[in-house]
Formats: structure tokens, sequence, C-alpha cells
């Protein structure tokens, strides 16, 4: 499922229960994706350009697998990061938005004074000019 953030009434935020959801007209909006951070999921973010996107670590996994798309999205340009699996439920974009705290964030997020330990709304809401 596809929607706009409840509390902030702004189209530049957009929670998405799947990353595949990511539609053209997302570009330079905040995306709030329940799926992993592996480069099979991130990938589908590369032709959009949103100005950045939040995901679930899905515990990082072996090898950093639920992470590793972070690093190819800073070299697309995005800003990125992901929210603890403890904190929201993966496939649940609302729990994230409502509850996700970042674990990790790319070089594009670091830029921009997003950092571990913020919650996903602080972050987007900070990318907005809105914090």
């Amino acid at each position: 499922m596809r929607r706009a953030a409840p509390d902030v009434h702004d189209p530049r935020v957009q929670l998405l229960d799947s990353i595949t959801e990511i539609k053209p007209e997302d570009r330079g909006r905040v995306i709030v994706a329940a799926s992993h951070a592996g480069v099979s999921a991130v990938s589908y973010a590369f032709n959009d350009q949103p100005l950045a996107c939040f995901f679930n670590d899905a515990g990082v996994g072996k090898d950093a697998a639920g992470i590793s798309g972070l690093g190819p999205l800073n070299d697309h340009g995005i800003i990125a990061a992901t929210y603890s699996h403890d904190s929201a439920r993966i496939g649940d974009a609302s729990d994230a938005w409502a509850s996700g705290i970042l674990t990790h964030v790319n070089a594009r997020a670091v830029a921009r004074g997003i950092a571990a330990g913020m919650s996903v709304r602080q972050a987007a809401l900070r990318l907005l000019g809105r914090s």
C-alpha cells in the first residue's frame, strides 16, 4: 500500500509498504519504504530519484545484506538510511513512520544532518526543512 504520512499532510513524504511501489512522480520526495535495504530492493529507486529513502535494516543479516544498498543509493545521489527491524515491522511503512529508529545512514544522509538514533519521522522532516 502507498499513502501520504498521516500527520504532516505533505505530499513530499510517501509511505510505501514495498519499494516496488515507487513511481516517477516520487522524484524529489522522501520515501519511507518498509522493504529491506539490500541491493536488489533499493535498485527500484535508482531511476525515480527520490530525495531520500528510508528502509528496514532487516536485522542487517549475513554479510550486511539488509543494508548493502546504502552505498549504491549514495552513488546514485540519493540520501538513504535504515531503521531498526526491532523498532518497526518489515512490510508496514506506517509503523516505520510512527516508530522507526535509524540504525545506519549513507554519506549523503550524514551531510544533511541525519544520524543513527533519530526517528524516521524526525529525519524526514529535517530533510524537508520542517524540524
